[in-house]
């Protein structure tokens, strides 16, 4: 996918509307979270060395909040390093947007197009346009949220934690990577100051900064890291623990 450079609030905007994953988000995706995410490379290419490490055979993984199948294209291609472990397994891809599943099928159709034969046959991605509050998961040994759970609203993501232990069978895992927050006022405004100069360095202006930011309010609502562990622990969970941290992004590994 050629992407287009992020410009979406480069321009003085009167209005501006809440963020959503619309087909203008798609064009530039990938250049936006190159130059908004500190570290999403990394967490990405972890994350599928984790679920290869935690795949059982016959299982599913599920990647939530799919968007353009970064993690779902990582970890199949991960796990073939893992054939023993991950014979039988299937990838679901889930997300609601129809643009960024769209997106996400061209994608791994390109990929496909260069894989062999015995290698189309080993692990699917499948992919799902729904809600993944609602969409049923089941048989899982790993599944994967990178940067999804900011957008559900905080009331329902209890019950989503649940159901994913729920689905997770013994010694099953949870990749969460998220925006996080900080209790302490002072440590919050650091995190935040860094984080801005991160995307300043990475060409951002002070306005679309700041017109991204009042377009994401109420829209990504972040937690604190203690509220993300005390929730997966509740959940059922046995441990969890950050493996990632970079300025207020997080990534965490919670184990069934």
């Amino acid at each position: 996918m050629n992407s287009k450079r992020d410009s979406l609030f480069s321009a003085p905007l009167g209005d501006i509307e809440g963020f959503r994953f619309n087909q203008a988000v798609v064009d530039v995706f990938p250049d936006m979270l190159r130059r908004s995410v500190p570290g999403y490379e990394a967490i990405i290419a972890q994350s599928a060395l984790l679920a290869s490490r935690f795949v059982q055979p016959g299982s599913r993984l599920y990647d939530l909040g799919s968007s353009l199948g970064a993690t779902s294209i990582a970890m199949r291609d991960a796990l073939r390093n893992n054939p023993a472990a991950s014979a039988g397994s299937e990838i679901h891809a889930i997300d609601n947007a129809p643009a960024m599943i769209e997106a996400s099928r061209s994608l791994i159709r390109a990929g496909d197009r260069q894989r062999t034969r015995s290698q189309l046959a080993d692990i699917p991605i499948i992919l799902h346009e729904a809600n993944l509050e609602d969409h049923p998961l089941s048989q899982a040994s790993v599944v994967a949220m990178n940067f999804t759970l900011q957008f559900v609203k905080p009331a329902a993501r209890a019950r989503l934690m649940q159901r994913i232990a729920d689905s997770l069978t013994p010694g099953g895992v949870l990749i969460l990577s998220e925006k996080v927050r900080f209790d302490d006022p002072v440590v919050d405004a650091l995190h935040i100051d860094m984080y801005h100069a991160f995307k300043r360095s990475n060409g951002y202006s002070d306005l679309e900064i700041s017109q991204k930011r009042t377009a994401l309010e109420n829209v990504l609502v972040p937690d604190t890291l203690e509220h993300h562990q005390a929730r997966l622990l509740d959940s059922g969970f046995s441990r969890c623990t950050v493996w990632f941290q970079c300025f207020n992004f997080a990534s965490l590994i919670a184990i069934r």
